[in-house]
């Protein structure tokens, strides 16, 4: 029997490596899902079509994710904090100027991503031990069963689709018209470095006779009431008749134990606390940075000594159309990322910036109104102006560029997450800031440079390489097939085994990952 920790991502493009294989898999999880009352009200939601909304189901599904000029605060699932709960109490963590955390969610945190999915630029992976062309037969695999709301644009020669069968999302209004402007500026923009396209997203757009495709309600931030935007726990749903498979969630692990015959799991139940132990003969760790590098600290006995988690910075910036499009309060519209741009220059940053630009969404109106406050209402016709040009883009960077994370874990089992800042985050932004004013007149728009929101270090969540892969591995690297030093059993299938955090979309290349290296487990 072949274990995998953690349903997440990574975890699931395992599982179904092993199984296609013929292999034997126990998948133990925190496994903790949506209160079954907010799960109740999803479902009756997803049996009606939007216009049929009650007004107070809708209302209880924007619960608990707010946001404001720096972005959304902390985002939620169908209005429930579910996958951060349970998480101090069984993997304890402490933030010092970072803001990250681990989850115990069913689907990992897949339950509140943004779906964008992009592979790794293959000049990217020049420090991995592992090309993109390796990887590639990978990405195919997972895209088999990872829905893509996709195109074939500009950005495909570099950033493979590596699907067949994409399926677009209709864009909004103000997509549309930014669109048409970037199109009309291209060689210019290209020769200052930039490449754009539509966004890819792993959400089901068109119906495939179980399910409907988008309806465009605008929830997309909040939840998907017909399941749509992906999450590995559907596939997890899906596998679990599968022969050989087993499932036990409400189980947290503490420490691995090799020996000669296979690897000795320790653990604990979550709903009694009672001690657990489970032998396998492999084990498969996917259970997200945070909780795989504390894992595995705890397992090789590493206590007081800090490993550093490498960081994708992640920053916020408005941007201001010269001309507005539409009402999109009123437009059917999707609330993801709507275009990617990708930033190639090397004046500006060694490696590739990504830029995901995201249009209205309610989030836009509701900051706005609570800064105007009782002048919210007489201001309406100013701010549905505001709104129709006003567009926010979400930046990442490379790891070399960006802050890092010293991940120290205590003998008490309390895990401190501090922040180490690099010297040239905020020089890199000012030359990115600097590139887009230089083209602000070909995109037509206006960078608001003075309301960029610079997070804490972890806030993007596009975290790993604590235990990096290496071709000749040292202390606390990890061998090709994401075995650390020192384990020959356990083998590392999240970004914690990643040499580098390239700045394209993270979740993609872990599952990818992941199936590369539990496709070779099945042949060991």
């Amino acid at each position: 029997m072949i274990a995998i920790i953690g349903s997440g991502p990574a975890g699931i493009a395992s599982a179904r490596a092993l199984l296609a294989r013929g292999c034997e898999v126990t998948l133990l999880d925190g496994g903790v899902s949506l209160e079954p009352a907010r799960r109740a009200l999803v479902d009756r939601l997803s049996r009606s079509e939007p216009a049929d909304w009650p007004g107070a189901d809708v209302a209880a599904l924007r619960e608990a994710t707010a946001a404001g000029l720096g972005g959304v605060l902390l985002k939620s699932a169908y209005g429930s904090d579910y996958p951060y709960q349970e998480v101090d109490r069984w993997t304890p963590f402490e933030n010092r100027g970072t803001d990250t955390r681990p989850t115990l969610a069913r689907g990992g945190f897949s339950s509140v991503w943004g779906a964008a999915v992009l592979p790794y630029l293959a000049e990217d992976l020049t420090d991995w031990p592992v090309s993109a062309e390796e990887l590639a037969p990978h990405y195919r695999a997972v895209a088999s069963f990872l829905p893509l709301s996709a195109v074939r644009d500009d950005l495909a020669d570099e950033l493979p689709l590596h699907s067949s069968t994409p399926r677009p999302l209709r864009p909004s209004a103000q997509a549309r018209a930014l669109m048409e402007d970037l199109e009309g500026a291209r060689e210019r923009l290209r020769a200052g470095g930039f490449r754009f396209g539509w966004s890819r997203l792993a959400v089901q757009a068109e119906a495939d006779g179980e399910r409907p495709g988008c309806a465009y309600c605008g929830l997309c931030l909040h939840g998907c009431p017909y399941g749509l935007i992906y999450d590995s726990s559907a596939t997890l749903a899906q596998i679990e008749g599968s022969e050989g498979f087993r499932y036990q969630g409400g189980v947290v692990v503490d420490r691995l134990e090799e020996g000669p015959g296979g690897v000795v799991i320790h653990a604990r139940s979550m709903a009694s606390g009672e001690a657990l132990r489970f032998q396998a003969e492999r084990v498969l760790v996917g259970c997200g940075v945070v909780s795989t590098t504390r894992l595995l600290l705890a397992s090789l006995g590493v206590f007081e000594r800090p490993v550093e988690i490498l960081d994708s910075q992640y920053f916020l910036l408005p941007l201001l159309r010269f001309r507005g499009a539409g009402r999109p309060r009123d437009e059917n519209l999707h609330t993801l990322s709507q275009l990617f741009v990708e930033l190639r220059d090397p004046s500006v940053a060694a490696h590739n910036v990504h830029l995901q630009v995201y249009g209205y969404s309610q989030l836009f109106q509701e900051t706005i109104d609570g800064l105007l406050g009782p002048l919210a209402r007489p201001a309406r016709p100013v701010v549905d102006a505001a709104l129709a040009r006003l567009l926010l883009v979400m930046g990442y960077l490379h790891s070399d560029v960006s802050p890092r994370i010293a991940a120290t874990l205590g003998r008490d089992g309390r895990i401190v997450l501090t922040e180490r800042r690099n010297p040239q985050t905020r020089p890199t932004l000012r030359r990115v800031g600097a590139r887009l004013g230089r083209h602000a007149l070909d995109m037509r728009l206006l960078p608001l440079w003075p309301l960029i929101r610079v997070t804490p270090a972890g806030r993007g969540f596009h975290s790993g390489g604590s235990f990096p892969m290496r071709e000749h591995p040292g202390d606390l690297e990890c061998d090709l097939l994401g075995r650390p030093t020192g384990f020959s059993r356990v083998h590392v299938v999240d970004a914690t085994s990643f040499p580098s955090i390239p700045s394209t979309t993270i979740t993609f290349t872990v599952m990818a990952n992941a199936h590369r290296i539990a496709s070779a487990v099945a042949g060991l």
